[in-house]
């Protein structure tokens, strides 16, 4: 199954190698790739290691981690319709208020992790028969 696997693998990156190299967009997508690159290694990563340094003196280190890692996947999910320049042609195609909703989803996401440490102090707290 393996090599299956790793054989389709190859025969697909051949495929995509063929559409570049012949579709003329490999400038296009060396400028995106070093794009990526940039962003990665030049913001996310320190950013993200910056901020782990900072929980490691956090008591609750584990929720607050876990916040982090829910907010992030739903920044990610949110950043196509948060940074869509103009209004939609078709008004159907993104019809809610996006930026309202993700914050609104990153003060419930803080809320919850708020009150899962609070949770855990009252629960240990209740006397066991």
């Amino acid at each position: 199954m393996r090599i299956v696997t790793g054989a389709l693998g190859l025969a697909l990156m051949a495929v995509g190698a063929t559409l570049l190299l012949t579709g003329g967009q490999l400038k296009d997508v060396a400028l995106w790739l070093a794009g990526a690159i940039v962003l990665h290694d030049g913001i996310i990563a320190p950013l993200v290691l910056g901020v782990g340094l900072l929980l490691a003196a956090v008591p609750a280190r584990g929720t607050a981690r876990g916040a982090l890692v829910v907010a992030g996947c739903l920044t990610v999910i949110a950043l196509p319709p948060l940074l869509r320049p103009g209004a939609p042609t078709n008004p159907s195609a993104l019809p809610l208020d996006y930026l309202r909703n993700w914050l609104l989803l990153l003060v419930a996401v803080a809320v919850v992790a708020g009150l899962v440490p609070v949770v855990r102090w009252l629960l240990r707290k209740v006397p066991r028969r």
